[in-house]
């Protein structure tokens, strides 16, 4: 008589974060809050080498050289535009080197090199983590704003 070995059940799968939750496409639509205008004196671009995904920005700087007004036109993922109104909705007040820092903190973050950037509603792109493909099109904003931020200021 042959014995039978029970085969335990495998666990079961842990839930799948979604990519693409209705937070994350209201924030995508939420960018129409945040066009460009043309008289904003800073622009800067970036481009996503993994999907091709474009981001432009304009920037007016405060007084103290904080960035005042921002204005943004995308053509991304609804990932990247989600977080293109994460950056944007707590950009104004920041100066460039905050930029550089969350930046850098965002991108160590996306690898799991890091903890939480130090930026208000970046919890939103915590699914996007799962999904490498995604990491160019969630750092344009960041990247737009600091090339941005390094060009000269037109003389007026």
């Amino acid at each position: 008589m042959r014995s039978r070995v029970k085969v335990p059940p495998e666990p079961p799968e842990a839930p799948r974060k979604v990519l693409y939750s209705p937070e994350i496409l209201a924030a995508a639509v939420a960018l129409a809050d945040f066009p460009i205008d043309p008289g904003l004196p800073l622009s800067g671009e970036a481009r996503s080498r993994s999907c091709g995904s474009t981001l432009s920005l304009a920037i007016e700087l405060d007084s103290e050289g904080r960035i005042g007004r921002v204005g943004c036109k995308a053509q991304a993922c609804a990932v990247g535009q989600a977080a293109a109104h994460v950056f944007l909705a707590a950009a104004p007040g920041r100066a460039a080197d905050e930029i550089t820092e969350a930046r850098q903190s965002l991108a160590a973050w996306l690898t799991d090199d890091g903890p939480s950037p130090n930026w208000p509603g970046i919890a939103l792109l915590d699914p996007a983590r799962d999904y490498p493909a995604r990491h160019g099109a969630i750092l344009l904003a960041w990247d737009a704003a600091l090339a941005a931020l390094a060009s000269p200021m037109p003389i007026r």
